[in-house]
């Protein structure tokens, strides 16, 4: 298997590809949608980070591509249902940089509390500003976080460390850990909360989460955080109330577009603004997250390739196998009634004994993983791909 890696993938994720027989091609950059159409002849394992998009148009162009890896947390630059269309798994790395961004995020709470960009904006142009206005300690303070996932809860235990009190709102409902107090709406969070972090994903219904609106919701003076996704907030919106005074300072890792490399100059109408920490989505960017990230997505790659496992996957049916086999098939369907026992009789026909079998289900999609055995394996796969019900078969 080919395995084509982009936007600059730690070598880690190389190393455990190759150990695993897989040829992989590196590139340090995000491709268009022609380029990657292109790039991908041959290619069956595709790695991306945030800045490469996955449309409809690639799957149906490359249907030989077998599996992407997300070496990132968000997944919202693929587009899922398509790729489940073609019989693509999708996965991704929920876990392994959100110390990385918690860290981040309170370096940050603390650095516009004591406006530090601002004190060293002023050293490196000979200001000796030596002042204590307008600087705070974070302890005793309010943070209030928007999402309370695998980020926002980590960032609560170590806030509250740290001697802040925490407040949290999410559309689901999560345990508190520690001491933090959860809150009905974002509206009671804002009026409560001194320091505003911002931690829910991409997906299209969380578009402008926090705009004018929501901005006039928040305290006066309010330090606010935006390290999940570029589009949650209208930076229009933050860019005038910074200017206004009624934000005290922001802090800003993702914006509604990116430069796709380094060459690409980056604007933005944050720039220029007092107490406004500007970094280019560097929230995961830690070598010991991206070691982590680079190991746990390439295994995931090489385990669906090896196994057939899809545990973790975002967009289709999780099965967990990771056994030894002889002749393995791997069949994923349409979800109606009847399927198993249409793929059964077209083993029966073969003379195939199921030595083991699994089957997962995800919404209108199915995923069995049949062990077989026996000797008439001829025409066994042209028949199982004819048949209506299925997507995508495969024998390892």
């Amino acid at each position: 298997m080919k395995a084509l890696l982009l936007e600059n993938i730690h070598p880690e994720a190389v190393r455990v590809l190759s150990s695993r027989g897989h040829e992989v091609e590196l590139l340090p950059n995000a491709l268009s949608e022609d380029e990657l159409i292109e790039a991908l002849d041959g290619v069956q394992f595709l790695g991306i980070r945030s800045r490469t998009h996955l449309t409809e148009a690639v799957f149906k162009a490359r249907p030989g591509l077998a599996a992407v890896g997300a070496f990132c947390i968000g997944t919202n630059q693929v587009d899922l249902p398509a790729a489940a269309a073609a019989g693509v798994p999708v996965f991704n790395a929920p876990y392994s940089n959100t110390r990385s961004v918690v860290e981040l995020a309170l370096g940050e709470i603390i650095a516009m509390a004591r406006r530090l960009g601002d004190r060293s904006a002023g050293m490196h142009a000979g200001v000796w500003d030596k002042s204590a206005v307008g600087s705070h300690e974070v302890r005793g303070r309010t943070l209030g976080i928007v999402g309370y996932g695998n980020i926002g809860s980590q960032l609560s235990v170590l806030a509250e460390a740290l001697g802040m009190r925490v407040y949290f709102y999410d559309v689901v409902d999560r345990l508190a850990l520690g001491n933090a107090t959860r809150v009905d709406s974002m509206e009671e969070l804002f009026a409560t909360c001194e320091t505003i972090s911002l931690h829910v994903d991409g997906r299209a219904a969380n578009k402008h989460l926090i705009g004018a609106k929501e901005f006039a919701q928040m305290r006066p003076r309010t330090l606010f955080l935006n390290l999940c996704r570029g589009n949650v907030v209208d930076i229009e919106a933050l860019a005038e109330v910074l200017r206004s005074g009624h934000i005290a300072g922001a802090a800003v890792d993702v914006f509604p577009t990116e430069p796709k490399s380094k060459e690409e100059p980056f604007v933005s109408p944050l720039q220029g603004i007092p107490n406004v920490l500007l970094t280019p989505h560097v929230g995961g960017s830690t070598q010991e997250a991206q070691v982590d990230i680079g190991r746990y997505v390439a295994g995931k790659l090489a385990d669906y390739e090896e196994f057939g496992n899809t545990s973790m996957c975002v967009n289709l049916p999780e099965v967990s196998v990771t056994a030894p086999r002889s002749e393995r098939i791997l069949h994923l369907h349409h979800n109606v009634p009847g399927v198993m026992a249409r793929l059964n009789q077209v083993l029966a026909r073969h003379n195939m004994n199921i030595g083991f079998q699994t089957l997962a289900t995800l919404g209108e999609h199915g995923y069995a993983v049949t062990d077989v055995g026996g000797e008439h394996f001829d025409g066994l796969l042209q028949e199982l791909q004819g048949l209506e019900e299925t997507i995508r078969v495969r024998v390892i």
